[in-house]
């Protein structure tokens, strides 16, 4: 009995990547305030939003350009996007800071970063000194600004062609650019690419992440909106709630 029960303890013991729900690092999150669709005058430009649930933001580290050799210490969830952000321990400076958490990435996985850091998962370093058909993410259009391709869950380009100055790139639209091979990608796919699979399973799910109910304007009065009113169900005379004709739907 000893003997199974050390068994089962072993079992349990075993670590796991454990998505945690309270952030780890405090220093780089800040307080998000939520317009819920007004403009800077107070008036609703985009409606249906508001009263969502309170978040912070996350300063995420888009840039890694320069050299640095960090310990991956946690995988947290981050409410304002739907990939899985990591948290980092720089071992040269001393510091910690996220990045957006690549696809079979693990807890004390190491990562690097700068012109010599070789092709292995979660590195970022310039184009040049990736090999073709390496799937990347986090790829900046312009070295001297922030990442901004292929960031969302389960996104990745891929490195077709490199020339001397120039590489060919198929983004995540399935579309081609030619950028400079100076610039710096991360290896990898970006995590949580099930996302698109998770649904609300009520209504109150939808109020908490902001988005407020939508009414049609045909189940409305003459009053309230153009389509509105009539006897039974009628589909309305296709206008905007402000009587101009919705040209969306003749395309």
């Amino acid at each position: 009995m000893t003997t199974i029960n050390s068994n089962i303890k072993k079992k349990r013991t075993k670590t796991k990547n454990f998505i945690l729900r309270r952030p780890l690092i405090k220093k780089n999150i800040t307080g998000l305030t939520k317009a819920a669709g007004r403009n800077h005058s107070g008036k609703i430009t985009i409606k249906h939003k508001g009263n969502g649930h309170k978040n912070k933001y996350r300063k995420i580290d888009f840039s890694r350009t320069l050299p640095s050799i960090g310990v991956t210490c946690s995988i947290e969830y981050d409410p304002n996007r739907n990939s899985n952000i990591a948290g980092i321990y720089d071992f040269f400076s001393n510091k910690f800071f996220y990045v957006i958490s690549p696809k079979n990435l693990k807890i004390g996985d190491i990562l690097k970063s700068g012109i010599f850091s070789s092709p292995k998962l979660g590195h970022s370093l310039p184009i040049y000194q990736i090999p073709v058909g390496t799937y990347v993410h986090n790829l900046k259009l312009k070295n001297f600004k922030l990442a901004k391709i292929s960031r969302a869950a389960g996104t990745f380009s891929e490195i077709k062609e490199k020339k001397l100055n120039f590489a060919l790139v198929k983004i995540s639209s399935g579309k081609c650019i030619w950028i400079s091979s100076k610039n710096f990608a991360t290896i990898g796919i970006v995590s949580n690419g099930f996302n698109f699979l998770a649904k609300l399973k009520k209504a109150g799910q939808s109020r908490w992440l902001g988005k407020r109910p939508t009414v049609r304007g045909v189940a409305m009065n003459p009053i309230d909106h153009p389509n509105g009113g009539g006897e039974g169900k009628k589909s309305g005379k296709n206008k905007t709630p402000w009587g101009k004709f919705n040209f969306k739907s003749f395309k």
